[in-house]
């Protein structure tokens, strides 16, 4: 059959993601699709993979995803002919030290917020359930029923049957050379047998994914890495069921392997296949056995189980595979071209993902939209930062190491830093600042005082930093703070056309006096959250737009992709200007003596931005807060922010004026109820739902993008609505995930959680969920508890703020 020349959808790659897409594309959607491999299916990195497949994810969605998979593996075969090789052998994970124990009991509690069965076993049950095993060094281990292994190239060759069942097109031998393009969008797949003209493209290439992205302008930044196991013969008393293990204090995985083992690791000095573009005469591509590099694996293996020992090695598989920065996949739109979506970079689970990877990205080709909250794998968290190949190989690595560490709560990656400093940098590093780093930008995150190493101590209970987090929260409101928040995302929108493309993106009412700031939400079809900012008028026709360091890519490509047509443009000038905060109840006296203009409440009041001189700079004055005191972001061009910043210094010595963390910020804005998008607030959450209703403009009679779905669920009962939890007991810790129990019964979990300070409890919080309705009534009725590491403990329900300024009222 010779190759078409025209279609709807092109997918890229016939490794288990491609074919995944392919399937759901044709299955659920009913378009013409073409899959195109350059070598044959499976032949990148699918056909050596090790086949386990896990579920539990820190995400909720993701977890969805990947226990999608699972469903739809028990059945492929039923629905294709080709069997799967799946098998629910349950999965082991063994703790031998108290830190993996108490990560294990989180992990329970997130299991149980996600509707996961899992459950903790004694070594003696680990013995049972696998006699070859030595179990003297373990505390305990963590069982997942439902988990399992699978053959891949059996799933794939499955998955590309049913696409060919339901009407998609699958060439091999097919190689892609570029693309054509008009307009930012590829109007043409080229390749080595002709031209294929498309709406649209999917770039599921694996370790090739990176140089098809270039052929389009896109960036993919991901690396492969040689990954080794080994093939054992088969060995007596091996259960053909045996689960498969996860030995993470020894670096190790193991699985059951017709009559033996397969056993390979994730060890700290990880080698890069190339650092530099990946041959495309890779098919069924493997490198030299390494033994000495994988003697580390075979020692800690032989140490778990004994029987290795006397075991023969049918075969050794070193492969390539791709691996990302920051240890998740890969999906989405690609923000430089409006028509290639992604699906790339499985970090190994490439196989437990599969299904689910193709169900989700499917949906969102087609319809332009993630259907749940993917932020996490999303192509949009990077950055022109991700482009540098060399900082992109080296925290590849670093994050391949930490594979199997302790998932201490805050801990942060330390390879290609620093890479993005502001102009505070060494001041701040003078008050001993200890900086943590978002998107390339180091950022302070505590200051040590004297007589205290600068730097995080990592603990599964309270960490080091925590009364010194404490005295800068309690400095704060009290006296006054400076945060450098340069980092923000900041975008100008301009053009005549501004205002009204503005009015249909945001869910609040922009249409304000020039002067004024909107805080909104962007909503998406769903009316889920897609980004939360805010939007002052700089003029008529001039906007400026702050939002999350992190979300920087994000937001100004959902902004843009939304843009109805017309005259307006969007500018990212997130490195051309500074951010001080100057937070506090003394904040007003400080900037008083810094400037000649009236910053009285009167002349400056709340969500107002004007222009100040501050030693002869212009400043852009946003009167804003995200701590629940008075304060100001002090926009400083970039090059002035030094000046400004020592100037407000020396001005506030006399109020006691100190540079103030991140994790004060947090505690701070814990206390004060505000969200953070992508914890508290995602696109799987409604305005409604987490009692934002009061910032969407449902008022006007005004079009803007998400009101429909709005007005769908208005005046409805909410199945599910945004709340707050305390517990006073300061041994807790409180670090998201936690199981909301109502009355016994599981209703939600922590969407984020931390310390309040000054009220002196730990503060949660979460959805409440009922599927018929959750009322004032239904929230105030109920007896509840927070899950947390495994043990239920009593908690306060809280539906207002926890602390108010202007009423000096604290709840405690």
């Amino acid at each position: 059959m010779s190759l078409p020349s025209q279609t709807q959808i092109v997918v890229i790659g016939g490794g288990i993601i491609g074919c995944s897409t392919a399937y759901h594309l044709a299955r659920d959607h009913d378009v013409d699709v073409i899959l195109v491999e350059q070598g044959k299916l499976t032949s990148g990195s699918t056909w050596h993979a090790a086949g386990l497949v896990g579920q539990l994810r820190s995400s909720a969605s993701i977890t969805q995803v990947l226990k999608y998979s699972v469903e739809l593996y028990k059945d492929l075969a039923s629905q294709t002919g080709l069997e799967t090789g799946w098998k629910m052998t349950g999965c082991l994970r063994l703790a031998t030290n108290q830190d993996r124990w108490i990560e294990y009991k989180r992990l329970a509690t997130t299991a149980r917020s996600f509707g996961m069965e899992m459950h903790l076993v004694s070594p003696d049950e680990v013995k049972r359930m696998m006699p070859l095993m030595e179990v003297d060094d373990l505390v305990g281990a963590s069982w997942l029923p439902t988990d399992g292994q699978a053959s891949p190239s059996d799933i794939t060759q499955s998955l590309a049957k049913g696409a060919r069942m339901h009407g998609a097109r699958i060439f091999e031998g097919v190689q892609v050379t570029g693309f054509e393009t008009q307009d930012g969008r590829i109007t043409s797949v080229k390749t080595n047998q002709g031209n294929i003209a498309c709406e649209k493209v999917v770039n599921c290439a694996g370790q090739w994914a990176r140089q098809i992205g270039q052929m389009a302008g896109i960036n993919v930044p991901l690396q492969p890495v040689q990954h080794q196991y080994v093939i054992t013969e088969p060995i007596d008393g091996l259960d053909n069921d045996a689960p498969t293990i996860r030995d993470p204090d020894r670096r190790t995985y193991f699985k059951e392997e017709v009559g033996g083992l397969a056993f390979g690791g994730y060890e700290p000095d990880p080698i890069p296949c190339t650092t530099g573009d990946v041959p495309n005469d890779w098919e069924f591509h493997l490198f030299d056995d390494d033994y000495d590099h994988f003697e580390q694996h075979m020692v800690q293996a032989i140490a778990r189980i004994p029987a290795l020992n006397d075991t023969g090695v049918k075969q050794m598989i070193n492969g390539p595979e791709s691996f990302t920065p920051d240890g998740n996949f890969i999906l989405g739109s690609a923000p430089q071209c409006a028509n290639m979506y992604v699906g790339a970079g499985f970090n190994a689970f490439g196989i437990a993902s599969g299904g689910g990877a193709g169900w989700v990205l499917a949906d969102w080709v087609v319809r332009d939209e993630a259907p749940l909250d993917l932020w996490g794998v999303d192509i949009r968290r990077f950055s022109s930062l991700h482009e540098d190949r060399k900082w992109v190989c080296d925290r590849t690595l670093e994050a391949y190491g930490k594979h199997y560490t302790v998932a201490f709560p805050n801990e942060e990656y330390e390879s290609g830093r620093p890479y993005i400093v502001s102009p505070l940098y060494d001041r701040l590093k003078s008050h001993r600042a200890v900086f943590g780093s978002k998107l390339g930008w180091e950022r302070p995150n505590w200051f040590a005082p004297e007589g205290m190493e600068p730097r995080d101590t990592h603990s599964m209970g309270r960490q080091n930093w925590f009364e010194q987090v404490g005295k800068e929260h309690h400095h704060v409101r009290e006296n006054v703070g400076i945060f450098d928040q340069s980092s923000f995302a900041k975008y100008e929108i301009t053009g005549s056309d501004a205002a009204t493309a503005l009015d249909w993106v945001c869910a609040n009412d922009i249409s304000k006096p020039v002067g004024r700031l909107t805080y909104t939400q962007l909503l998406n079809s769903r009316g889920g959250i897609e980004a939360d900012l805010t939007v002052a008028r700089l003029a008529e026709d001039r906007f400026y737009i702050v939002t999350g360091t992190g979300f920087r890519t994000h937001d100004a490509t959902w902004i843009v992709d939304h843009f109805p047509d017309g005259d307006v443009k969007l500018t990212d000038i997130t490195q051309d200007w500074g951010t001080l905060s100057l937070m506090g109840p003394k904040a007003r006296i400080v900037l008083s003596k810094v400037t000649d203009a009236d910053v009285s409440n009167e002349e400056f009041p709340f969500a107002n931005i004007r222009e100040l001189e501050i030693a002869g700079v212009t400043v852009r004055a946003l009167r804003v807060t995200y701590v629940g005191e008075l304060g100001w972001e002090l926009h400083v061009p970039i090059d002035a922010t030094g000046i400004v910043f020592d100037t407000l210094m020396a001005a506030g010595a006399g109020e006691n004026i100190l540079p103030v963390g991140y994790r004060a910020l947090e505690s701070l804005r814990l206390e004060k109820g505000y969200r953070a998008w992508s914890s508290d607030i995602t696109p799987n959450d409604t305005p409604f739902e987490a009692g934002l209703g009061w910032a969407v403009k449902m008022r006007k009679n005004t079009p803007f993008m998400g009101r429909a779905a709005l007005e769908e669920i208005a005046g409805k009962p909410l199945t599910k609505r945004f709340a707050g939890f305390t517990i006073a007991d300061p041994e807790i810790v409180l670090a998201g995930r936690e199981t909301i129990l109502r009355d016994g019964e599981t209703v939600g979990y922590l969407t984020s959680g931390g310390y309040g300070y000054t009220i002196g409890k730990n503060i949660g919080y979460g959805y409440v969920r009922n599927s018929e309705g959750v009322t004032d009534e239904f929230l105030k009725s109920g007896k509840y508890e927070l899950v947390v590491a495994n043990e239920p403990h009593p908690t306060e329900l809280c539906l207002g703020t926890l602390y108010d300024p202007q009423n000096l009222k604290v709840k405690t």
